[in-house]
């Protein structure tokens, strides 16, 4: 699930420091520890955390369960940040600057689920099955 659109991909370095967060902000978001009845009322999965080269900046990719818009979750976690970044910050001791969190709606699962739906449509099926018998 890598959101780099460069053609090279991000070092070893920052996928286990982006791990590192979403370990973190995972904890923290399953024990309750945001005071924001916005948050507390949605049960919210961290899917993906992308680390900047620098790991100054991590953008959190959230997926709020059983949530038809999460924008609302995302404005409140970004009102939140500074809270966070301190109940964090215990569990991230060893980096050197705690990183700005950038939170964005995951979408992959929502184009993983148009995908599956094209390629189960009577359309792409009748064309599998015409290809299907000129190879012989």
């Amino acid at each position: 699930m890598n959101r780099n659109s460069g053609g090279k991909g991000p070092s070893q370095r920052q996928l286990r420091v982006g791990e590192m967060v979403r370990h973190a902000l995972t904890e923290i978001l399953q024990r309750g520890e945001i005071p924001d009845p916005e948050i507390e009322r949605t049960v919210i999965s961290v899917t993906e955390v992308g680390m900047s080269p620098d790991l100054k900046i991590a953008t959190v990719y959230i997926s709020p369960l059983g949530v038809s818009d999460p924008q609302p979750i995302i404005k409140a976690l970004a009102r939140n940040q500074k809270l966070i970044r301190g109940k964090v910050s215990p569990a991230l001791r060893q980096m050197k600057y705690m990183p700005e969190f950038r939170f964005r709606a995951d979408t992959s699962f929502e184009n993983y689920a148009k995908i599956d739906k094209l390629l189960h449509s009577p359309e792409v099926a009748r064309d599998l099955d015409d290809g299907e018998g000129e190879d012989e």
